[in-house]
């Protein structure tokens, strides 16, 4: 259970009901995989809501929260840079973007080509070098759409040992191990158990390589059943985006 909102705040009791619930989902599906005691991470995307949202979630016990718009991204994390909440960028990054997301960012979950890797190093180093920061997890994003990134992103699953390579030897730079969303329409199950898949060969050449970004709102079940280490969870916590003003 969450802890207690303030009285008067209609919106920290709202979203106090939607954690609850996503939080009581989690657990039945890992027990239901046998993972009680090893229950995927919970990270609330928070794109298009208020940074307000956010600070009622971190009183509610959340820690980790996702972005998908560098800009967006970097203003929330100024402004609640007080609550050391962990920020996972999870949206398509352009490579010219790697300088300002290695400011906040403590994982990018959407590593999807060579010379986005090469970028994320370089900046890292300027920003290890001036903070002292930690190294940055880099998931790598797998396209399971069988035309290899047309619809959700990602790299065709033949690239994944080259881009694991490259981010292994990348100074500043952890390989975390995988990321993917189910294809549009398609059978969640059958994609995260493809995506459990790559991950096993992975981790062959690659054993720290052991965490899985999979599951959203409507298939987190089938996540937690096929291995899935992180879960983004967006509306079913903070509802349908604002309207935009």
């Amino acid at each position: 259970m969450t802890d207690s909102p303030p009285s008067g705040d209609a919106r920290a009791v709202q979203l106090g009901e939607r954690l609850d619930a996503v939080r009581q989902r989690i657990a039945r599906a890992a027990a239901a995989a046998g993972r009680e005691e090893n229950p995927p991470r919970l990270i609330v995307i928070s794109k298009f809501h208020p940074a307000e949202d956010v600070r009622r979630l971190a009183a509610l016990g959340v820690r980790d929260f996702g972005e998908n718009r560098d800009q967006e991204a970097a203003a929330k994390a100024e402004e609640l840079e007080a609550l050391e909440l962990t920020w996972h960028f999870v949206g398509q990054l352009q490579s010219k973007k790697s300088k300002t997301v290695v400011r906040y960012a403590s994982a990018v979950h959407s590593v999807d080509r060579s010379q986005l890797v090469t970028a994320l190093e370089r900046a890292m180093a300027a920003q290890q070098e001036l903070t002292g920061r930690g190294d940055l997890d880099c998931f790598i994003q797998v396209s399971l759409d069988d035309d290899a990134g047309a619809h959700r992103g990602g790299a065709a699953p033949a690239e994944v040992p080259k881009l694991a390579e490259q981010l292994e030897a990348a100074d500043g730079l952890r390989l975390a191990g995988v990321m993917a969303v189910a294809p549009l329409g398609a059978d969640p199950d059958r994609a995260f158990e493809k995506l459990l898949g790559i991950s096993t060969g992975l981790q062959r050449n690659f054993p720290g390589a052991t965490e899985i970004s999979a599951g959203m709102s409507q298939d987190l079940e089938a996540a937690v059943r096929f291995g899935a280490t992180h879960l983004r969870i967006g509306s079913d916590i903070l509802g349908s985006r604002p309207a935009v003003r």
